[in-house]
């Protein structure tokens, strides 16, 4: 029976089959979390944690998960690193198994739907273009991005991982930019330095190039030809490049002397880049704990206003990823070292209340990195370190 049922859910996940089994309602499932509401005079969203989404088939487990995109169907991607579970963790997949019902190894980008369920999967080496030491998939994933045509982008933060990639929705490969291997500092035209996220649409691509680099650049989605490329305040990229290769380490390292909100130099870590509404652009300078706003132009980038984010947070800092309600009214910004989802007012970028506090349990947060947004409010997030998981926030409507 034991090897029947272990067959069994070896079958469902090589199909990208999903097992169903009995489930609650949703409505018994929705956890109250921790939030702070600090300007009273505006309305604040309101959530629960959804303690059972998403549904993994039953020898699942998700390792770090660096992105995270809601796409204009309202499905869920999310980019899971399963080189980062140890063989404890993911004992199915060990040669030969150490454990007997739990767990394998998730392919690297994964689709769900509104429940929670697993619509497919798929990525790894294979899937790009090269093999051995051409081999162009990123060592360590990071960023995901899912464009209005449904096409994936995936960039990374490994050693020599250089590139940003482009696949179809079922993770067929159509273009990339940049190679790994290749670095040639912050004014290249040609080469990327480990690319932290991206955002695309029908005219352009925007990458933070951020890891190696410490810039934003945009290329031409017609051919990806490098158009602009800007640092700090919309300048011409300064600061150095970081010494290869980037380590979890120095994620959380004062080697740079703390974060500094008024540098006119992004920080070692330039984390997104994120559109928003009114042609704006969002930058995660993470490492000196601000986002920067900008204007897109036909020029390139105008700089509008910094956007401190936790001044005085040390460790892994705050800024990390951004996200927006559906009208656009609110601003929800990823803080990675205080665990927490900051709610911000668009229009005056104060902050209205947060969601969230560092811990293991729903609605807590360990290594917090990605958010986004569905089109009926509901929020998502994704966690790294040791965090390891995406959850899910209902939205409940405004505070009185």
């Amino acid at each position: 029976m034991r090897r029947s049922l272990l067959s069994l859910f070896s079958k469902a996940v090589s199909s990208a089959t999903i097992i169903a089994f009995p489930l609650p309602a949703m409505a018994d499932t929705l956890v109250d979390i921790v939030s702070e509401h600090v300007d009273e005079d505006v309305p604040m969203p309101l959530f629960q944690a959804d303690a059972s989404w998403p549904r993994l088939p039953q020898d699942m487990i998700l390792g770090q998960s660096p992105g995270l995109s809601v796409d204009s169907q309202d499905t869920i991607w999310v980019l899971t690193r399963p080189n980062s579970l140890d063989p404890t963790e993911s004992g199915l997949a060990q040669d030969p198994a150490i454990a007997l019902a739990c767990c394998r190894l998730p392919p690297h980008v994964l689709r769900f739907d509104q429940e929670g369920n697993l619509l497919s999967g798929w990525g790894g080496p294979q899937l790009a273009p090269g093999e051995g030491e051409g081999e162009q998939w990123p060592a360590n994933v990071h960023g995901l991005y899912v464009d209005d045509d449904g096409t994936v982008w995936i960039g990374g933060n490994g050693d020599g991982d250089h590139v940003v990639l482009n696949f179809t929705a079922d993770g067929q490969f159509i273009r990339q930019f940049g190679t790994r291997g290749e670095t040639d500092g912050n004014e290249s035209r040609t080469a990327l330095g480990n690319p932290a996220d991206i955002a695309a649409n029908d005219e352009s691509v925007l990458v933070a190039d951020g890891y190696i680099n410490k810039r934003v650049v945009e290329l031409s989605d017609a051919d990806l030809a490098m158009t602009h490329l800007f640092g700090a305040y919309g300048a011409v990229p300064g600061g150095g490049t970081r010494d290869e290769p980037f380590d979890q380490s120095q994620a959380s390292s004062t080697a740079d002397g703390g974060a500094d909100p008024e540098s006119r130099m992004f920080g070692d870590i330039v984390h997104c880049v994120v559109r928003g509404p009114d042609s704006t652009i969002y930058v995660c300078d993470r490492r000196n704990n601000r986002l920067q706003l900008f204007r897109e132009t036909a020029d390139g980038a105008e700089f509008l206003r910094d956007i401190v984010i936790g001044a005085g947070t040390g460790g892994t800092r705050t800024a990390s990823d951004v996200a927006f309600s559906p009208d656009g009214t609110y601003v929800y910004v990823a803080d990675m070292m205080n665990g927490r989802v900051w709610v911000l007012l668009r229009e005056t970028h104060e902050v209205v209340g947060s969601f969230g506090r560092n811990g293991r349990y729903p609605g807590q947060f360990i290594w917090l990195h990605s958010v986004d947004v569905d089109s009926m409010g509901n929020v998502y997030t994704t966690e790294v370190g040791s965090g390891r998981r995406v959850q899910r926030f209902v939205f409940q409507g405004l505070s009185d």
